[in-house]
């Protein structure tokens, strides 16, 4: 956050957001681990004979954004963050007549997550709208995915699972569990969903706290420059219908 050493804490849905941003640029980090992953599709293949309806969340025609503070007493001079999701594999079942009985699977590769894009930045204004030079946006990427934040080797990927629905169409109540870095927090998420002719989109926001998932905010010089805990995360999912192979 400061010229020569700025502060970040810059992690996913979802992460661990505990270093400082704009250090001396940590090594890249290796090619992640080859970790045999449970399928994702197998329960909605399971489910393709029974009643409801199927989709694949197409991450092309989605948007996702984190919203990191600064925090401490010398908080002007960081910096806040945006982050965004280019790429995941996620699905929806949806039964019109009993929401509770809908379920979603999302799974995101960290390596994945884009940083501080001067558009994004610039949309969402204020005191993030300041640009950020490509030098400081490698580095933070950097530590990002370095073994004392994200860890992406050991742990590259977020994952996102349903547990409990209630509510009722279009406005739902989600009991999500979010797992970072291989804790797991389950926390309730509200979400609009919709249908038109192109298939489904889901909308909504939350919170998540770098505590609930065993993290200490990054803080340095007695709490001057700190990382706040809460992380916001705003989300527009566009779903096709059927099982994308």
């Amino acid at each position: 956050m400061l010229r020569r050493a700025r502060p970040s804490t810059l992690g996913f849905v979802f992460a661990s957001l505990v270093v400082a941003s704009c250090q001396t640029p940590a090594p890249q980090p290796v090619e992640s681990a080859v970790i045999a992953l449970p399928d994702l599709r197998q329960p909605y293949l399971d489910a393709a004979d029974s009643s409801g309806e199927i989709y694949t969340l197409d991450p092309a025609d989605s948007t996702i954004r984190l919203y990191v503070f600064r925090g401490g007493k010398a908080a002007k001079a960081g910096h806040n963050h945006v982050l965004g999701v280019s790429n995941f594999e996620g699905y929806v079942r949806l039964d019109p007549s009993q929401p509770r009985d809908s379920r979603f699977d999302l799974r995101v590769p960290v390596d994945a997550l884009q940083i501080d894009d001067p558009a994004w930045r610039e949309q969402t204004g204020g005191n993030f709208s300041p640009a950020r030079s490509e030098a400081d946006i490698a580095g933070t990427r950097r530590n990002m995915l370095g073994p004392k934040v994200l860890d992406a080797v050991q742990f590259p990927h977020v994952e996102l699972h349903s547990r409990a629905i209630a509510g009722d169409w279009p406005v739902l109540v989600v009991e999500v569990a979010v797992t970072i870095k291989g804790a797991t927090h389950v926390q309730p998420v509200m979400v609009r969903a919709a249908r038109d002719a192109q298939g489904l989109r889901i909308s909504g926001e939350f919170v998540l706290r770098q505590t609930d998932f065993g993290m200490e905010p990054f803080s340095v010089l007695g709490g001057l420059m700190a990382v706040q805990d809460e992380i916001g995360v705003t989300f527009e999912l566009r779903g096709r219908p059927g099982l994308a192979r």
